[in-house]
């Protein structure tokens, strides 16, 4: 039985919901009026004052839907009851994408993350690509730093600014594309990065911060570029690897 256009409607706008938790960080997406926002959730047991009085003065300015819940049921919504603060708020990313959407586009420079650990560090690889020559980031369900307050802080906002293509996994979704040079980064390459010759389709490749690019990657990559280094300094992190492709001409 064919699912209803209704339905399938529904289901993606639900896959573009995020929730984030924490009464600072609720306070700063109310504040920012380019975020759209779906719904906010609050503890019953909250003391409306300080930060709640101004949540729920930001949601009245902004005409918000605010549901109360007891302490146990917020916690399975904000997924971190140690850290929620009694508060979580939904925002719907129109920037979150699904990989497959890559292979309509004519023309693009993409950064895929494979396997990156540090929160702190997506957020910094976001806010560099937002800011410099890239058309998105490709980052995985597995195996990846979730989007979470503290990529978003990372961010410094920049997270909606720019799209970001979802898959499973690095490998499955370069496997659905054709006519592409993939290039991954290391250290040890002996190409530089500014000796590659520019193509309509292109996407770096950027690995764990311990391990680098996983082997199923690898393979699939047409060739392997380092970042000229001076003083002995062997490799750079991984943001900052970032920032230097994201500014590429």
């Amino acid at each position: 039985m064919q699912d209803s256009q209704e339905y399938l409607d529904k289901k993606s706008y639900f896959e573009n919901v995020i929730t984030l938790y924490g009464r600072n960080v609720v306070i700063e997406v109310l504040q920012d009026e380019t975020i759209d926002i779906h719904k906010i959730h609050m503890a019953d047991s909250n003391k409306t004052d300080g930060a709640v009085a101004t949540i729920m003065s930001l949601a009245k300015k902004r005409d918000l839907e605010v549901i109360y819940h007891s302490k146990h049921a917020l916690s399975r919504i904000s997924k971190n009851a140690k850290q929620d603060q009694g508060v979580a708020i939904d925002i719907i990313a129109k920037t979150y994408k699904n990989a497959n959407e890559i292979a309509k586009l004519d023309s693009f420079r993409l950064i895929a993350l494979d396997g990156i650990q540090n929160p702190q560090n997506l957020g910094m690889v976001i806010r560099s690509c937002a800011a410099g020559n890239v058309d998105g980031i490709i980052l995985p369900k597995k195996n990846s730093a979730k989007i979470s307050p503290l990529v978003i802080k990372a961010s410094t906002g920049t997270l909606f600014k720019l799209p970001i293509y979802f898959c499973n996994t690095i490998d499955e979704a370069l496997k659905k594309l054709s006519d592409i040079k993939v290039y991954m980064l290391s250290s040890h390459a002996k190409k530089s990065i500014y000796e590659t010759v520019p193509h309509a389709r292109t996407i770096f490749v950027l690995g764990n911060e311990s391990d680098g690019v996983s082997s199923e990657v690898q393979a699939l990559c047409n060739d392997t570029l380092s970042i000229p280094m001076n003083r002995g300094v062997e490799s750079l992190n991984v943001a900052v690897t970032a920032s230097l492709l994201a500014f590429m001409k």
